[in-house]
């Protein structure tokens, strides 16, 4: 069985349309079926999972294939695409061969959001699958209903990522604001950024264009900084400022 549009709880027939009509649950045109398309190469799963959507009663055609060439052979047969779920499984975004499949799906169906189901709510992986050109991602550990409504703010023009995305870009927000905690009662703030600059290794002519400043002033800031920590040398400075960010305190400071 290489595609089968989901019947009504019956796998003996592969091509039987069933209408799905929660209201709020897609924004399709009216009285008009659309069609989801769910990708994925597990036999097994695509069909338990389309078989749960269908379930939820939406105004759509649920539709399980392994690969969009098996769709693209019958998409005459079935009503217009609305969005594409391609569940991964397990299978990390960054995959050469799923971060392709993403890719491509996307380019050839820009008017049509793509939605990557997955396994993990990684914060690296969802932020990864946008950039591919996703234009959701979701969690295997919500629920079909939840999927189905997730699916429906994907169709009409949103983005959805887990909320543990979000408490993750808070964590590194924190964790961002954070590295300048160590500096606040020895430097002030233009010197904090030099700082940051110094321990990145970069010359006084680039820290001048990037902090808009005169380079004779970055000059100044150096000196200052390496006079707080009473390091001798830029090598020093730096190997004093390093041991500040992980905890240590300055000999002398």
């Amino acid at each position: 069985m290489n595609s089968a549009l989901i019947p009504n709880l019956d796998l003996r027939q592969e091509n039987v349309a069933l209408p799905l009509n929660n209201a709020h649950t897609l924004a399709l045109s009216a009285g008009q079926t659309h069609s989801l398309v769910i990708l994925d190469n597990r036999e097994l799963d695509r069909q338990c999972l389309a078989q749960c959507m269908a379930a939820q009663k939406a105004d759509l055609q649920i539709l399980a294939f392994g690969t969009i060439e098996e769709w693209k052979q019958k998409r005459d047969e079935y009503a217009p695409l609305a969005a594409i779920l391609l569940n991964v499984g397990g299978k990390k975004v960054d995959e050469p061969a799923v971060s392709e499949q993403i890719r491509k799906l996307s380019s050839e169906f820009a008017s049509t959001p793509l939605i990557v189901l997955a396994d993990s709510d990684d914060f690296g992986q969802i932020v990864r699958a946008l950039e591919y050109g996703a234009r959701g991602f979701i969690p295997a550990s919500v629920s079909v209903s939840v999927c189905m409504e997730l699916i429906a703010l994907s169709v009409a023009g949103g983005i959805f990522v887990p909320a543990s995305a979000l408490f993750a870009m808070r964590h590194l927000l924190d964790s961002s604001n954070s590295t300048a905690r160590p500096l606040s009662g020895i430097f002030t703030d233009r010197q904090a950024e030099v700082v940051e600059a110094l321990r990145r290794g970069k010359a006084n002519k680039i820290i001048a264009y990037e902090l808009n400043l005169r380079e004779s002033t970055v000059k100044v800031h150096v000196r200052n900084i390496m006079k707080k920590v009473k390091a001798t040398n830029r090598t020093e400075v730096v190997f004093k400022l390093n041991d500040l960010f992980q905890g240590g305190v300055p000999a002398g400071a």
